[in-house]
C-alpha cells in the first residue's frame, strides 16, 4: 500500500463523514413542518376520513360502535381516532355508561 492510497482512503473517509452531516442537517432541517393542529381532514389516511364520517352522520360514538358501524377493525380505528384527536378535528370524553370507555365527536 503506498502513500497515495492510504491518502484517498482518509480523504474518501472525510466525504463520507461529510456526506453523513449533511444528511443529520437534512433530518433535522424536517423538525420545520407544520404543527399536527394545522393538518386538515385531506391530509388524513382514509380511515381517519371514514371514522369522521360516521362521527358526522352518526353523532358521538365510543371506539367500539365506530368500529361496528364504520365495519374497520379496532386497531385502524384506534389509529384513525388517534390521527383525529392530534390534529384537533376530533375529541374525547369518558362515557357515562362505561367509565373505561371514551366517547368521541367532532371538536367544536
Amino acid at each position: 500500500m503506498s502513500a497515495t492510497d492510504s491518502e484517498q482512503e482518509a480523504d474518501g473517509a472525510t466525504e463520507a463523514d461529510d456526506r453523513s452531516a449533511e444528511t443529520a442537517e437534512t433530518i433535522e432541517g424536517d423538525e420545520n413542518e407544520e404543527p399536527a393542529a394545522d393538518r386538515t381532514l385531506a391530509d388524513l389516511p382514509p380511515s381517519a376520513k371514514l371514522v369522521y364520517k360516521v362521527l358526522e352522520y352518526e353523532g358521538p360514538m365510543t371506539q367500539e360502535r365506530i368500529a361496528a358501524e364504520s365495519r374497520l377493525c379496532p386497531r385502524t380505528v384506534r389509529y384513525a381516532l388517534g390521527k383525529l384527536e392530534d390534529g384537533g378535528i376530533v375529541t374525547s370524553r369518558v362515557c357515562l355508561e362505561d367509565a373505561r370507555q371514551s366517547t368521541y365527536r367532532i371538536g367544536e
